[in-house]
């Protein structure tokens, strides 16, 4: 018998790295992000240093040095501090993009102040950006020491749930959560398939009573 994707329910095995049927935009789903990531974004990720250094060096290359050197540690690739996973609760987040991907597009952009949530998913978290135009909505898995992993896809305006990850590889993101001050983190998504080289997402905890 064929089951149609939304239908399917959670079946869940033993073991860190087990496989689940989920009726989320991850039709399967496990800790270990390399059994759910695509072929394209572990290539994004492997080579997330190098599309970071290259984003930032055509950025300065258009002119746009001084707007980089004033975002500090959020556009320094090697910025990261150790042993600081993002918890749970409510943020303060902007988006930047960095080195126009196409001619038209700009090479420097901010974007915010947004919200994003980062809520308890299963054993995992779910990170959702609460407003802009291209909204990111994912999981965030456990990585390395220094940092975690993010794999989701983008919702466009007008639409009121995410696609499911794998469905569109345009649509796809893979990014690392890293911390790189007290009370600061950032998501840095490499070779972004819309606007720009880099998107960074920069998330700081929201005042009390934020919701």
């Amino acid at each position: 018998m064929r089951l149609a994707p939304l239908l399917v329910g959670l079946v869940t095995l033993a073991g860190c790295s087990t496989i689940e049927r989920s009726t989320s935009m991850f039709p399967n789903r496990s800790r270990d992000w390399r059994l759910v990531a695509t072929q394209d974004d572990q290539k994004r990720l492997r080579d997330w240093r190098s599309s970071f250094v290259d984003a930032i060096a055509a950025a300065r290359g258009a002119g746009q040095g001084p707007a980089i050197d004033r975002e500090g540690a959020l556009l320094q690739p090697d910025a990261v501090l150790a042993g600081g996973a993002l918890a749970d609760g409510v943020y303060g987040c902007r988006l930047v993009r960095v080195g126009a991907k196409n001619a038209g597009n700009m090479a420097f952009a901010s974007s915010g102040p947004l919200t994003c949530r980062v809520s308890a998913d299963g054993r995992l978290q779910q990170l959702v950006m609460l407003g802009g135009v291209q909204r990111q909505m994912g999981l965030v898995f456990p990585g390395d020491p220094v940092r975690q992993v993010f794999l989701g896809t983008l919702m466009l305006p007008g639409e009121d749930r995410a696609m499911q990850y794998g469905a569109d590889e345009n649509r796809d993101v893979a990014g690392y959560v890293e911390q790189i001050a007290p009370q600061r983190w950032r998501l840095i998504m490499p070779a972004p398939h819309f606007d720009s080289r880099l998107a960074v997402l920069e998330l700081v905890p929201a005042p009390m009573g934020v919701r």
